[in-house]
């Protein structure tokens, strides 16, 4: 893939994010930051639970009740995220600026509404068209997203679609805003294998066509192989590792990166069972000291489980957040079959 223009379009900075369940207070984003450049196309990856869909429905205003932002920055051009408190604020930003496409589409859509009207609603309120225009540019944007007979298929129902077909409902609906950054959370979860290659190809021609920068939630790395210019790791709440496909792929310097590698499928051995990363993810209603990755690293140093280690520079694109980056740690290598994935190909993007 080309560079990527080095204009950034959203940037976080140090993001902290709370929750208040029963009275207690979970930590779910613990100084997150990240740029993101315009015309690229990230992948945040990580596990479920690791404060993925947290950290991009903070830029959209999209926080549950009990969830509160309580410190850091989120920067829009020149708007600060962070201060908008009403929806009347979050509606100059949330479509118009930047849209989503959530995983479950059966709960994107409405059943009582026809699909028509649904994406109609999203071209008349961000595009400003009315009537026949608006009508017209629906069924353009079903075109655009590989929806046949879209005439016909505007007077239907969302139960009469498949679900990858629903699928591309919702990403019409997202598209129909015109937005600049277009964020997809686990978008193929729900679909089988050949119509999850499908979206993903979809997304791609759409980022091309629209000229969006996007932005993909996943648990599977292998997915954004094909997709993803970056891709930034995320553990616990916190982004431990960030840098191009190639350097995170074939170069990864996080334990937990060498762990969801060594956890693709495509890596596994005949007749051997699958790799498992052993333990569970740390209980965020607590306080973590040091590495939150320690506790589940055979290879963990003392300091891991003592001080959280900084944010390393790799390489001017590559940055980790391990100890083992730093000059005064011991050599660690990473696991053998993570040293050969570059010869394997089985993960090649284009």
């Amino acid at each position: 893939m080309g560079e990527t223009e080095k204009n950034v379009i959203l940037s976080v900075k140090d993001l902290n994010v709370k929750f208040t369940l029963r009275g207690q207070v979970l930590h779910a984003i613990r100084g997150v930051s990240l740029d993101v450049y315009q015309g690229e196309s990230i992948a945040i990856v990580g596990e479920s639970g690791s404060g993925k869909s947290v950290f991009v429905k903070c830029a959209m205003g999209l926080l549950d009740a009990n969830g509160s932002i309580t410190g850091g920055s989120i920067r829009y051009g020149d708007q600060e995220l962070t201060q908008y408190q009403t929806d009347a604020d979050w509606l100059k930003i949330r479509g118009r600026e930047i849209a989503m496409v959530f995983q479950d589409p059966m709960t994107s859509l409405n059943p009582l509404k026809s699909i028509g009207k649904q994406i109609q609603e999203a071209v008349e309120l961000h595009q400003g068209l009315k009537g026949p225009a608006a009508r017209q540019a629906v069924l353009e944007v079903l075109a655009d997203v590989g929806i046949d007979d879209a005439a016909r298929r505007y007077k239907q129902y969302p139960h009469e679609f498949s679900g990858g077909m629903r699928q591309r409902v919702v990403i019409a609906i997202a598209l129909a805003c015109r937005p600049k950054i277009l964020i997809c959370d686990e978008p193929t979860t729900a679909l089988d294998v050949t119509i999850q290659a499908q979206i993903l190809e979809l997304i791609k021609a759409m980022q091309k066509k629209y000229n969006l920068t996007t932005i993909y939630i996943t648990h599977d790395l292998g997915v954004v192989a094909n997709v993803a210019h970056r891709i930034a790791v995320m553990y616990a709440g916190d982004i431990v590792e960030v840098g191009s496909c190639d350097e995170v792929f074939y170069d990864p310097k996080h334990p937990y990166t060498w762990a969801l590698l060594s956890s693709l499928p495509q890596l596994g051995v005949k007749n051997e069972p699958l790799y498992a990363i052993q333990g569970t993810p740390p209980n965020l209603f607590h306080e973590i000291k040091g590495d939150a990755f320690a506790p589940r690293n055979p290879q963990a140093l003392k300091i891991d489980f003592l001080e959280r280690p900084p944010m390393f520079d790799v390489s001017p694109t590559h940055k980790a957040r391990t100890w083992l980056l730093d000059p005064r740690a011991p050599k660690v290598e990473p696991p053998a079959h993570i040293r050969s994935l570059s010869q394997r190909g089985g993960l090649s993007h284009d």
